[in-house]
Formats: structure tokens, sequence, C-alpha cells
């Protein structure tokens, strides 16, 4: 009689909760000779957006971009196409997908850790999408928990470059609670030079007790960062709007603030400091009914 075969008990990380269903991108992560099979998954979500679709309002019927020749004004169609590269004004070099997939680097399946370096020397405006990085499966595990707490006595951030979308990105490493998020870098020439940038603003002579009054407005001001006390309220509004046009109210047209520059900026600094601030009126978002 043949034996039943024996299944296997599903690994525990393809049921954390929260990770999104498919990674972003699957590969090994490396520290000189210690390797894991790794996954990076979004650490930010954009599903509470408000996505509005193009309709037409003669049909109520959503409308389809065709491909179209620039030239000919004849639809092309879409499997069809190739990219290309201009060299010159309307002159282009083509190249195929497997052209494109030719040019692989052992970024494409490998997160190598190359250097380490302190938090702080890392310029905010390098900083760019965070994501959870994490064991592909339980085999992963050990590896990578044996890099997760070096990372953490050390209390340094690892640098590695992976190849994503096409591109290879430069990732900052940091543990994080029991794992690893890693944040993808801006590369050097994607980064303005503010310092340049900013050298335009003139630096006028500025009496000293409005500097004065203004940093006291900001001790009034102080507080810790809680991100709950933040919403969207742009948003929100934007839901709103759609549940009165759906329940067929007529829209309320919206008084625009006053623009211009503060004349009397002394009163206006002064008025401020006698000013209790507000905490933030935060307006529920309604929920449409189906």
């Amino acid at each position: 009689m043949a034996r039943a075969k024996r299944k296997e008990a599903p690994s525990r990380l393809t049921q954390l909760p929260s990770l999104s269903s498919r990674p972003a991108w699957q590969g090994t992560l490396r520290l000189s000779l210690v390797s894991c099979a790794v996954g990076l998954y979004k650490a930010t979500t954009a599903s509470n957006e408000v996505s509005f679709n193009l309709i037409n309002p003669k049909t109520g019927n959503r409308i389809k971009m065709v491909p179209t020749d620039s030239e000919t004004n004849m639809a092309v169609d879409r499997a069809s196409l190739v990219k290309g590269f201009e060299v010159e004004e309307n002159k282009y070099v083509l190249f195929s997908d497997d052209e494109l997939k030719s040019v692989k680097l052992e970024t494409t399946r490998t997160l190598d850790i190359e250097r380490f370096v302190d938090a702080d020397t890392i310029d905010r405006l390098y900083w760019d999408t965070p994501y959870i990085l994490a064991p592909a499966d339980d085999s992963a595990v050990e590896a990578y928990t044996v890099i997760q707490q070096a990372m953490v006595k050390a209390n340094k951030i690892a640098l590695g470059r992976v190849t994503m979308h096409t591109r290879e990105r430069l990732m900052a490493i940091e543990p994080r609670d029991n794992g690893l998020l890693a944040t993808t870098l801006r590369m050097n020439d994607e980064v303005v030079n503010t310092a340049e940038a900013l050298a335009a603003i003139p630096q006028g002579k500025i009496d000293k007790q409005m500097i004065d009054i203004a940093e006291r407005i900001i001790e009034q001001q102080e507080g810790p960062f809680d991100p709950k006390e933040f919403t969207d309220r742009y948003e929100n509004a934007l839901h709103n709007l759609i549940e009165e046009k759906r329940r067929g109210h007529k829209v309320k047209s919206v008084r625009e603030a006053p623009k211009g520059n503060v004349v009397d900026l002394m009163g206006a600094l002064k008025r401020s400091l006698d000013k209790k601030p507000a905490r933030e009126s935060v307006p529920k978002k309604k929920t449409a009914r189906r």
C-alpha cells in the first residue's frame, strides 16, 4: 500500500499580513560569503488615493488611449511597438526587448552589500522609496538574522546596489524591529545642488526683534511628530465631493483665500505670538454607500 505524501507546512513568511502578495524584486542578499534569498516589498501604499478615469460626457463611457503614428495619424497595434532612443531630431535607434534584456548586471539577481556608513552621512535629499527587505523562505532566516543582528550591534547602514524596474538603484539597508528596511537612494546626478540653487536668495539685514519673536512662535508650536495627526485633507475633500455628486447634490464653490505678501511683518509676527496654535482640523471622509 502506497504511503500518502506528507504535506509540507507552509512557510511562515508567506503568511505575513503586512507584506504585499508579490515582491517588487527577488534575489540574493550577500554580505561577503554569507548570503540568503530575499524579497523587496513596498513599505508604502497608494491604495487610498482617489483615481479618476477619463469619460466621454456624451455617452458616459470610458475612453481608450489608442497608440497613433505621429505622422500618418494611423492607429498602431500596441504589441508591435518597440522602444527607441532619439539620437538626433526625429531620428531614433530602435531596440527589441531581447536586445534590452542583454544588458544584464550581477545586481539583477544579487543585492551585494558594498559598504557600511553612518546614517547621518547620507543627506536626506538622497533618500527615496522605502521597501521591506524580508527573507524569501524559512531556509533563509538564519543567514538573514545573522546579518540583521550584526548590523544592529554595529549601528551602521549598509549600502548595496540592485537592478529593479530597468534601472540599477543604490539601496540603504538598515535594521528595523526584527528585520531590515531597504530604501532606494537617488544617484548623485539626480540631486540638485541646493547651495547653488539657493545662492540667489538675497540675504538682507533683518531686525533682531523679529527673529526673536519668530523663535518664540516656533517654541509655541513645538511637539512630537505623530503621523496619525496629519491626514491628506485634499484627498478627504475629494472623497466628500464624490459622495455629494453621487447623491445628486449641487457642488458649492469655495472662495479662495486672499493672496499677497504681508505688508506689516512685525505686526503679523506679534499677532501670531498672541494667537494660540490650533490643532489640525481633519475633515472626516464620507463613506460612499453601495
